[in-house]
């Protein structure tokens, strides 16, 4: 894995010319994001060695550098997922590369299934921890020194700081936003009704298919994080309509502006 990932940094670092010092890894529908950036370098996840391709429309499978502000970005517009076939070592890999370009906060970004009180498509959710429902771990397996601890603490996965700042930008721009609890799920299959009257009864606020390999891949490497959920459809049971991917691209592109607002002048607040 060292080695692999070695091979990759050395790849991307004859195609920039400085240190990023922030990552965000975009979720579905979401891509749009990166014409907030200036002088922007873009890498093909094809052209990475020992990259994953992403097959999942939203994700152009893209690594994006740029500018915005005083900050020079590393932006992962798309994301492998566990459903598609990779094992969590290889969803979690675009994340430890950022960690190898020495990048120490990492924004990650999904479009999830809402059902909190009050939810509706378009909102957005900060996420304050996460429940891996999973089944799954990242960190399975030898441990790598390198990386961090055999046993890492997840009291804090997601940055109280970073989670006042972001607050703040909602707070701002008078933007509907919740805080909340993130249910990570494999997919591909969306949630039965029974699953988010059980997540609901558990603590939960959203539900996904991504982000909780990514946060726990990063917290055991030290990483400060800071997780947004954009609400492009209400939960199964709740939502009135069969749920489709279709439907998740739509509503995210109608919450893009915002999400790009929000996110640009929460990047100039670090």
């Amino acid at each position: 894995m060292i080695e692999r990932l070695k091979e990759s940094k050395k790849y991307i670092e004859t195609k920039i010319s400085k240190t990023p010092t922030l990552a965000i890894t975009l979720g579905s529908g979401l891509s749009d994001f990166v014409n907030k950036l200036s002088n922007t370098i873009t890498i093909p996840f094809n052209d990475i060695p020992n990259f994953s391709k992403t097959t999942v429309e939203g994700h152009p499978g893209q690594m994006v550098f740029g500018e915005i502000g005083d900050h020079y970005i590393c932006v992962l517009q798309g994301r492998v997922h566990y459903y598609e076939g990779h094992d969590l070592p290889e969803v979690v890999f675009a994340t430890r590369l950022i960690n190898q370009l020495e990048i120490k906060t990492l924004i990650l970004t999904n479009s999830s299934g809402g059902f909190l009180d009050g939810m509706k498509p378009g909102d957005f959710m900060i996420i304050t921890d996460h429940i891996n429902l999973t089944g799954q771990n990242p960190l399975i397996g030898p441990n790598i020194k390198d990386f961090g601890p055999r046993f890492p603490d997840m009291s804090e996965i997601y940055n109280k700081d970073l989670i006042e700042k972001l607050e703040s930008t909602f707070k701002s721009k008078n933007l509907r936003y919740q805080k909340g609890i993130y249910c990570g799920v494999t997919g591909p299959s969306y949630e039965t009704p029974a699953e988010i009257r059980f997540m609901k009864l558990i603590g939960g606020g959203a539900v996904g298919m991504s982000t909780v390999p990514e946060a726990i891949a990063a917290n055991h490497m030290g990483m400060n994080i800071c997780g947004l959920s954009c609400i492009t459809n209400l939960a199964s049971g709740i939502s009135k309509n069969a749920l489709t991917h279709e439907e998740v691209k739509d509503e995210a592109a109608l919450a893009a502006k915002n999400f790009n607002e929000v996110l640009h002048d929460f990047i100039l607040k670090l």
